[in-house]
């Protein structure tokens, strides 16, 4: 199976395709953040204070001053102008209200384009020292580091539109900035990951919340190349990941990130060794598989799905597990989550093999059985369809070599469904029916006699039922 980020449903995010090439060319998102003319040098420019240890400068009177530009600067003196720039766009404006600081904001936002594209040259990479990294992660911890807006009153997010962040103007180029700082081959791990802490994660982690895609999706990179880049803190994001989950299956339901985490997950779990560890054995009963019961599965089940298949692949035994979670969970009176299911459920019967199919094989016919039996049509079509998986058929948990296994569970209800009012579902019925006949038309024959006697047996119960009920309410 191919990795996740490579599946064609699922393309690169733009905040990927910024990385491909982030030490030649402008990035996707950079693009919409043409760097203006250089604004003209100013020799007295007063140098800015860095941030305050007390939290950034909101809604100040400030006026920013000109500062020039880190090109035009002889080289001694660049790391000391870049860092007053960075102390320069540590300042918060209230986005709120798009007529005021209209300058203000414009400043910064030209200047936290000129540090993007000067760290995406060569000479600009190098600026990355350790000197300079504390005000880095300042300032980013200054723009990311905020409390997010209440979710909108009845939010659909399958039928709204999404609250775009307001301030985005600015966030969008801090992301790209701190992507850049990230991914860059100057930024060694040993000495980042004191600046890059696992408070930052923490943020980051808590910020998958927003309602804006935009955001959510630059996160998804950062905490993805942050994982990859600072082995130190991975313990700790699958941690935090895991609480996320937690809270979104057994308390509150509604999180706007669940998606993108899994995405991240989808590519760590592809990263796991083999055999399992139990922690990642444990994180794939208690985080994983709950996340099938919520009622929005739909906005996140392709990545649920393809977490949940790599686990299988990587180990074959939790096939059994999964199975069983996924049949304990079955939401038997949502057809449409049924039907969604349903396809995860195909991949799964894929990859179970000979010695699982022992340990589950009644639980997972008589389960077969009751969704052919439904009495909605779209599961049962969507059932009757896994007869239509040639490597189910051939060599599956359905082969016409177990037919001996399987027709006992789902004859009766097969048999209901060849006289269906929906002619799609008549004809597949008919046609797995069909296809057992020709494996062995004897075998076939004596279990539709034993159903039908089972059947006979049933009805004759029921009536003697309702006829001693009928004379116990006539005394």
């Amino acid at each position: 199976m191919k990795k996740f980020f490579s599946r064609k449903s699922s393309p690169r995010s733009d905040a990927e395709v910024l990385v491909a090439d982030a030490s030649s060319t402008p990035t996707k998102a950079s693009t919409e953040m043409t760097s203006p003319p250089p604004p003209s040098a100013s020799a007295s420019s007063p140098v800015i204070p860095p941030p305050s240890p007390m939290g950034p400068k909101r809604n100040l009177p400030i006026v920013l001053e000109d500062l020039p530009t880190l090109r035009d600067e002889v080289p001694t003196k660049r790391e000391e102008l870049f860092r007053r720039k960075l102390a320069l766009c540590s300042t918060i404006f209230n986005f709120n209200d798009p007529e005021s600081e209209v300058n203000n904001k414009d400043r910064k936002r030209q200047t936290l384009l000129e540090l993007v594209d000067y760290v995406n040259t060569p000479a600009g990479q190098q600026i990355f020292t350790e000197a300079v990294m504390s005000d880095v992660v300042s300032m980013v911890k200054a723009n990311l580091g905020r409390s997010l807006p209440p979710p909108t009153p009845d939010f659909d997010p399958e039928e709204d539109e999404p609250a775009l962040e307001h301030s985005w103007p600015h966030l969008q180029v801090v992301y790209e900035f701190f992507l850049r700082f990230i991914v860059s081959g100057e930024v060694q791990a040993k000495v980042a990951k004191r600046h890059v802490d696992t408070k930052m994660c923490l943020i980051l982690i808590n910020l998958f919340d927003s309602e804006d895609p935009r955001e959510r999706d630059y996160l998804k990179t950062i905490l993805h190349r942050i994982y990859g880049k600072f082995m130190s803190h991975r313990s700790f994001i699958r941690k935090n990941i895991s609480n996320v989950f937690y809270k979104f299956i057994y308390e509150d339901s509604k999180h706007n990130g669940i998606g993108e985490l899994l995405e991240i997950l989808g590519s760590i779990i592809n990263g796991f060794a083999v055999p399992l560890k139990k922690e990642h054995l444990t994180f794939l009963s208690k985080a994983l598989l709950p996340l099938h019961k919520p009622s929005t599965i739909q906005l996140y089940h392709q990545q649920l799905s393809y977490c949940v298949i790599q686990y299988c692949e990587k180990d074959p035994e939790t096939g059994v597990t999964i199975l069983r979670s996924l049949m304990s969970m079955w939401p038997w009176s949502a057809s449409q989550k049924q039907v969604t299911l349903l396809n995860e459920l195909e991949e799964l019967l894929e990859l179970l093999g000979y010695q699982q199919l022992e340990i589950i094989q009644s639980e997972l016919y008589s389960f077969l059985a009751r969704l052919i039996g439904s009495d909605h049509f779209q599961v049962t079509e969507r059932t009757l369809f896994l007869w239509n998986n040639e490597h189910l058929v051939n060599s599956g948990c359905l082969s016409r070599q177990l037919a001996e296994s399987i027709l006992p569970y789902i004859y009766e209800a097969l048999h209901s469904k060849t006289t269906h009012w929906n002619q799609t579902v008549e004809g597949l019925a008919q046609s797995v029916e069909k296809m057992y006949t020709e494996v062995d038309s004897t075998l076939f024959e004596t279990i539709a006699d034993e159903c039908g006697k089972r059947k006979e047996e049933r009805e004759s119960n029921e009536a003697r039922m309702l006829k001693s009920w009928a004379e116990i309410t006539r005394r």
